[in-house]
Parts: structure tokens; C-alpha cells; sequence
């Protein structure tokens, strides 16, 4: 019996139906009351133990603006309650090389800060885990763009180096990693091209036959430091995926 956490999200909608033609019971939690799923409240814990009974192996997709860490430890206390199932997380490229330290700090890149202290209680909690760390998917770029358009100039980070990631080939790993046994901290998995952010937005607007200036920005703190240093991109043993960005903007635009 497999819980997928997020499984109603952008990565959870590629995950379940491939999961399921595995042969496998899926349960899938939501925050919504959906005919099908199971209510439940990662923020409170409600739900959860009646979520994770008789379950194996629980895949948690869900990755929220806040709070990472109080949901994965109500998450691997209702699972040490219900007979320690393998815990598989999917986590982000660069979250623990990436300083969050001040107001700035917080404001932009506060995600990867999050993600990393989820990784820690998952790591500490004493279940059989599993963690996979991606880059950034398509689809947070395509709406990354979408929303930089809004502006008249769109800014663009100046010397910020992205490596996105198809959404279905991260689903396609996890999936193959769930079937399996607890395996730590596995290879970062990426895209199979680097993109300055800039030429990732102007990829867009031809894409999508808009018309916008790009302008490189510089923003303040350690953060943006580390990233325009490559803290995103993925290490040498990194698992690379064959969908370019390019390639994601024909089908999706």
C-alpha cells in the first residue's frame, strides 16, 4: 500500500496514475474533501493516522510556502505510530548549500531553507528514507515567466544559472524509487541543459510570441550569492533527464 502526500499537485498528477499501473493500492492525502482521496492536515496532523494504516511506503510530494518542517514531523510520527513504512521525499537541488539567513534571504529563496529542514527530520526520524533532490521543474519556470511578463520589463536574476527539469521524468524516478528499498540520499536529478535565467525568459517569450525586454537584476544577500554561484545546479553524479526546456515550451505553448 503506497500514501502519496501532494498527490493532487503538479507533481503528485504525474506520480499516482503511474504508480497505479504498477499494480499498486494507492491512497492519496489532500488538505480538500475529493471523492476518492483521503482528507487529511499535515499542517495539524489530522488524518493522518487513519491515512497511514497498513501502509508501506509513502511518497510525500507535498511542498507548501511555509512550514515544511512541522508537516514532515507530524508525517514520520503518525508513520512511526503505524508500523514504519519507507519514507520517500522529494526535496531540491541545493538546499543545503544555499545560506537563509536574513530578510532578503527569506523572501526569495526561503524554499530551499524549508525544504532542507524537512529533509533533516525525514533523515532523523529513525524510518526507512529515501530523498531525491531535483532541480526546478518547467512548469515552475513556465510560471515563473508567466508572471516576470506581467511586468513591462521582465527581470531577469543576473548570473543565476537554472538546469529545469521535466515534471514527468522526476515522477518517472520517484516511481521506480518507491518500488524499491530504502536508499539515503540519492543523485540529484536534472535537466540536460543550463539555462541563464535570461535566455530561459526570452526562450519563453518566443515560445508564447510575446514581446518583453529582459533586464538582469542583482539582488542583496548571501543567497542570491550562492545561487549565482551554482549552488543550484546539480552535482557531477547528477541523473539527467532528456526534456530540454525548449522541448517542453513546443508542447506546452
Amino acid at each position: 500500500m503506497f500514501l502519496v502526500t501532494g498527490g493532487t499537485g503538479t507533481l503528485g498528477r504525474h506520480v499516482v496514475p503511474l504508480l497505479r499501473e504498477t499494480g499498486a493500492e494507492v491512497r492519496v492525502l489532500t488538505r480538500q474533501t475529493i471523492p476518492g482521496h483521503l482528507t487529511g492536515d499535515l499542517e495539524t496532523g489530522l488524518g493522518l493516522d487513519e491515512a497511514l494504516d497498513g501502509v508501506g511506503t509513502v511518497l510525500h510530494l507535498a511542498g507548501t510556502a511555509k512550514n515544511d518542517d512541522r508537516k514532515a514531523t507530524h508525517l514520520v510520527r503518525a508513520a512511526s505510530r503505524a508500523g514504519r513504512p519507507h519514507m520517500v521525499y522529494v526535496s531540491v537541488v541545493g538546499c543545503e548549500r544555499i545560506p537563509v539567513t536574513g530578510a532578503v534571504d527569506r523572501a526569495m529563496f526561503g524554499y530551499f531553507a524549508r525544504k532542507r529542514a524537512a529533509e533533516v527530520v525525514i533523515e532523523n526520524s529513525g524510518l526507512p528514507w529515501t530523498t531525491l533532490r531535483a532541480t526546478q521543474f518547467h512548469d515552475l519556470a513556465w510560471k515563473v515567466a508567466e508572471a516576470a511578463a506581467k511586468l513591462p520589463v521582465m527581470p531577469a536574476l543576473a548570473g543565476v544559472r537554472f538546469q529545469p527539469v521535466d515534471t514527468a521524468e522526476v515522477a518517472r524516478h520517484l516511481v521506480r524509487l518507491a518500488l524499491g528499498g530504502p536508499a539515503g540520499m540519492r543523485p540529484d536529478l536534472a535537466g540536460p541543459r543550463v539555462y541563464p535565467m535570461a535566455e530561459l525568459f526570452r526562450l519563453w517569450l518566443h515560445a508564447t510570441g510575446r514581446r518583453r525586454a529582459v533586464l538582469p537584476v542583482r539582488a542583496a544577500g548571501g543567497a542570491y550569492r550562492a545561487v549565482r554561484d551554482g549552488a543550484v545546479l546539480p552535482g557531477p553524479e547528477a541523473d539527467l533527464g532528456t526534456v530540454t526546456w525548449e522541448d517542453f515550451l513546443k508542447t506546452r505553448a
